[in-house]
């Protein structure tokens, strides 16, 4: 990449006059309590609009999560978008954020009860600026509220998942916990409380290590055993849009392989691997975990153009 000096000048001045971005426009749509809230950055009228998904936990609109995203990956996203003509809707997960009033316990939200806000935005958006459709783009557990959602149809132009799981969630998190080293003396417990988990029964945090308390508090369980019970492969292979699947090569949480058991599951989708990009969209120069991670929390880093350039792409087709 060229950050500077000679070349980035003349290409600068080489460039056409880059036209306003779009303002911000604030938008409701109904919740089961109260309002559920997005942010509308809309370039063209007659430009594809993309649903932003917000991934696990208290993630917002924006992309930000007080545990340790920081910069705002989800915005670059929607601004890079709109520098290339697509809109975007970016949005409050129901009962955090500018959707806090939408139910008063966030923990108790279930994948379905996304996946009918996510229905509740298509009718809300498309009646506002008169689309037809929209474009669904899920990130990480987003993915999965997407496919869920596109099990009906109707009002969707298609799928984007981008870092998105291809196979059930406590594959995932097991292997998650299994790639570093340190967790070992905490596996077997892990492990047992998954599995019980998956089977549908609650455990008693008190009797975990105290890391797998912050993992599986009480008040989770009822969301791990949801989320637990999803297959997304199931999901994606009775889904007849167009389906992106865009997946970082150096993504610490979801792997190459969960992009590939997608694929597998729906052939007609586009399989685009991004060499270099992690889990919150932007560029590792190396493996290093660490360096990884504390890219998470640099609030100054952008996120990869090749994000946007991949989606612009597909939907524009």
């Amino acid at each position: 990449m060229i950050r500077g000096g000679l070349l980035a000048v003349a290409a600068l001045a080489a460039s056409p006059a880059l036209a306003a971005p779009p303002a911000p426009v604030e938008l409701t749509a109904p919740g089961p309590e109260g309002p559920l809230a997005g942010t509308l950055l809309d370039p063209d009228a007659n430009a594809p609009l993309v649903l932003l998904i917000p991934g696990s936990g208290p993630t917002d609109r924006d992309g930000n999560n007080p545990l340790g995203v920081a910069g705002g990956p989800y915005r670059q996203l929607a601004e890079a978008l709109a520098a290339k003509g697509i809109a975007t809707l970016r949005i409050d997960k129901r009962g955090l954020f500018g959707s806090k009033a939408a139910q008063a316990d966030p923990n108790a939200v279930t994948t379905a009860a996304y996946a009918a806000d996510v229905q509740a935005w298509s009718k809300v958006a498309r009646a506002r600026t008169g689309r037809a459709c929209i474009w669904l783009l899920g990130h990480s557990e987003g993915g999965l509220v997407a496919l869920q959602a596109a099990q009906t149809p109707a009002g969707i132009c298609g799928l984007i998942l981008v870092s998105s799981i291809g196979r059930p969630m406590g594959a995932v998190l097991r292997a998650q916990l299994r790639a570093n080293p340190a967790n070992a003396p905490l596996l077997p417990a892990a492990e047992a409380a998954i599995a019980s988990l998956e089977a549908g029964k609650r455990i008693d945090s008190a009797q975990l290590p105290a890391p797998l308390q912050t993992l599986f508090p009480d008040r989770l369980q009822g969301y791990w055993i949801d989320l637990l019970s999803h297959d997304p492969a199931r999901l994606i292979a009775a889904v007849k849009l167009p389906v992106l699947i865009l997946q970082g090569m150096r993504d610490l949480q979801v792997s190459v392989a969960d992009a590939e058991a997608l694929h597998r599951a729906q052939p007609k989708a586009t399989l685009t691997l991004l060499p270099g990009i992690n889990h919150v969209l932007r560029p590792v120069g190396s493996d290093d975990r660490a360096a990884n991670l504390a890219t998470y929390r640099d609030a100054t880093q952008p996120i990869s153009p090749s994000i946007a350039e991949a989606v612009a792409t597909f939907v524009g087709r």
